[in-house]
C-alpha cells in the first residue's frame, strides 16, 4: 500500500475534482486570498516568511495559475509574449538573453514561440499571444504583415518590434545603425586597399538586410568604385546561403579580394567555403560579418564585424512594452522608435592589400 501524506492526498483529491484554485492556497497557508494573490503576481510588499509559505503551500497543492482566467477578469497575466524566427544562433540568442534579464526586473514571464519563418505562422501567433494569453508581445525581426499590425493596434494591445521597421510607422521599434554600419565596414576595407569587394545580401523582406545593402553601395559610390553585380550574391542571414554564396564568389574571375557579409551567420559560411577551397584567412581574402555574435570571436581567426548591441536592444523592448502595458486604456500609445549605434570591430579576418595584391 502506498501512503500519501496528508497535503498530497489533498491534492490528489482536488486533481479529481477541480484544479486547485487560489482560494485552496490561501486555506491551506492560512493566509487571506489577497496575500496570496499578492505573493503569486510578485509584487514586493509581503514578509518574506509569509512569501515562503505561500509559496510552499501552492507547491504542495499543484496550483498552476490559470492565466487566461486572470486577463479576462480583468487582471494581468504579467507574461510577455515572444515571437522569434527560431533559437538556433547567436543573434536571436543575445537579444532574447536582455529581453529575459529585463522582464525580471518588472516580474514578467515569457512566453515564447518560434515561426521558423513559416508562411501563416508569425500572424497565427501574435493573433494567439493577443487573444488573453499575455499582457503583451515583442517580434524580432519579423517579416511583417499590415493585417495583423492593424489588428494589434485596433484592439490597443501592446507589442514592440526588434531590428525590423513597421512600414506605416505605427508600431514601437528598436533598432540599430544598419545602414551606418555596412558603410562603415565598407569603408574600412577600401580604406585597406580593397577595391573588389563582395557582398552577401540577407534576407530581402527585412528592412536591415535592405539597409545594409545600401551602405555599402553608398561607401562604394563615395569612394568613386563601381558597383559590380558580378560580386554581389543573395543571401538569407543563415549559414548555409553564406557557404553557397561564398563559394560562388571565390570562383569568380577576377576573385575578389574581400567579401563582406550581411550577419556573422553568413559570414561563417563564407569562411568554411573559402578554407575547403584551400584558400588562407586573411591571406588569400578578407572577411567581415554584421551583428558581432559570440561565435565571431571564437572561431579563428577571429572575425572582424558590425557589433550590434543586441543585448541592449532586448532590454530596451522590455521597457517600452512595459511602459505601454502600464499605460491606461486612456492614454494614447504614441510609437516610438529606439535607434543604437553599431561599430566596427576590428579583429584578425582582414588585412591591408597593395595594387599587386589585387592583380
Amino acid at each position: 500500500m502506498t501512503y500519501f501524506g496528508k497535503h498530497a492526498l489533498m491534492a490528489a483529491n482536488r486533481t479529481k475534482n477541480g484544479k486547485v484554485t487560489i482560494h485552496d492556497v490561501a486555506r491551506e497557508s492560512g493566509v487571506s486570498y489577497s496575500t496570496v494573490s499578492r505573493v503569486l503576481n510578485g509584487f514586493a510588499f509581503v514578509k518574506e516568511e509569509t512569501r515562503a509559505k505561500v509559496l510552499a503551500t501552492a507547491d504542495k497543492l499543484g496550483y498552476v495559475a490559470n492565466m487566461q482566467a486572470r486577463s479576462l477578469a480583468g487582471g494581468k497575466t504579467r507574461i510577455i509574449g515572444l515571437v522569434v524566427p527560431g533559437l538556433d544562433n547567436g543573434y536571436i540568442g543575445e537579444i532574447v538573453r536582455g529581453i529575459d534579464e529585463e522582464i525580471a526586473k518588472f516580474n514578467y514571464d515569457l512566453m515564447l514561440y518560434t515561426t521558423r519563418r513559416r508562411v501563416g505562422s508569425e500572424a497565427h501567433y501574435v493573433k494567439t499571444i493577443s487573444n488573453g494569453l499575455t499582457d503583451g508581445v515583442i517580434l524580432i525581426v519579423p517579416l511583417l504583415d499590415r493585417e495583423y499590425l492593424n489588428s494589434l493596434r485596433d484592439h490597443n494591445f501592446p507589442y514592440v518590434v526588434v531590428d525590423q521597421i513597421d512600414p506605416q510607422f505605427h508600431s514601437s521599434v528598436v533598432d540599430s545603425t544598419n545602414w551606418q554600419g555596412a558603410y562603415d565596414a565598407t569603408s574600412y576595407l577600401i580604406g585597406l586597399g580593397h577595391r573588389r569587394i563582395a557582398f552577401i545580401k540577407g534576407l530581402e523582406p527585412l528592412q536591415s538586410a535592405a539597409d545594409r545593402f545600401a551602405g555599402y553601395k553608398a561607401a562604394l559610390a563615395d569612394h568613386d568604385l563601381y558597383l559590380d553585380d558580378t560580386l554581389v550574391a543573395d543571401g538569407d542571414f543563415f549559414n548555409p546561403s553564406g557557404y553557397e554564396a561564398g563559394r560562388r564568389l571565390i570562383e569568380r574571375t577576377p576573385r575578389p579580394t574581400a567579401i563582406f557579409a550581411a550577419n556573422d551567420l553568413m559570414a561563417l559560411g563564407a569562411m568554411q567555403a573559402i578554407r575547403e577551397r584551400g584558400l588562407s584567412i586573411p591571406e588569400d581574402i578578407s572577411l567581415v560579418g554584421f551583428d558581432d555574435i559570440p561565435q565571431s570571436a571564437m572561431v579563428h581567426p577571429q572575425l572582424t564585424t558590425v557589433r550590434q548591441p543586441l543585448e541592449q536592444m532586448g532590454r530596451i523592448a522590455v521597457s517600452l512594452l512595459v511602459e505601454q502595458i502600464e499605460q491606461t486604456d486612456s492614454q494614447e500609445r504614441t510609437p516610438r522608435r529606439v535607434t543604437l549605434a553599431t561599430r566596427l570591430v576590428e579583429r584578425e579576418s582582414c588585412r591591408s592589400i597593395t595594387v599587386e595584391d589585387e592583380d
